[in-house]
């Protein structure tokens, strides 16, 4: 993939965005609600917002991992081509979700260690939240 170039979606766009509405509206209602959703959904609503961020910013000098559920490159710059790439973006899935949502702000997960981020392109704030349910 070049960089620029807009990454191929695995989740279908509309059963993906389902899942992350229906993980955000139960999170603000009772967070233990949100996390007696089905594994299936969280995993399904975690990889969209990764795919929605690399799809609105593609690119291949941030990475933003999300474990166990997934992984995307995004933000036009220099490429990695070797091991661990210099601007990384790791964290959650709850904290991921929350800010995919705009339930968390950015500042407050990275000040928080709920979001580890390296290099001088790792801030992605400027595309959050991916929605607002």
């Amino acid at each position: 993939m070049t960089t620029g170039s807009v990454p191929k979606r695995r989740v279908p766009v509309v059963e993906g965005h389902a899942a992350l509405t229906a993980w955000a509206r139960a999170h603000a209602e009772d967070p233990a609600a949100a996390a007696a959703l089905p594994r299936p959904t969280r995993a399904m609503a975690v990889r969209f917002a990764l795919e929605e961020l690399a799809t609105r910013v593609p690119g291949n000098s941030v990475e933003v991992r999300v474990p166990p559920f997934g992984v995307a490159q995004c933000i036009p710059g220099p490429r990695h081509t070797r091991g661990t790439p210099p601007n990384v973006v790791e964290t959650d899935p709850v904290t991921w979700l929350s800010l995919a949502t705009g339930l968390t702000r950015w500042n407050d997960a990275v000040a928080s260690g709920a979001v580890r981020a390296s290099g001088v392109r790792a801030d992605v704030s400027a595309h959050l939240p991916l929605i607002r349910p």
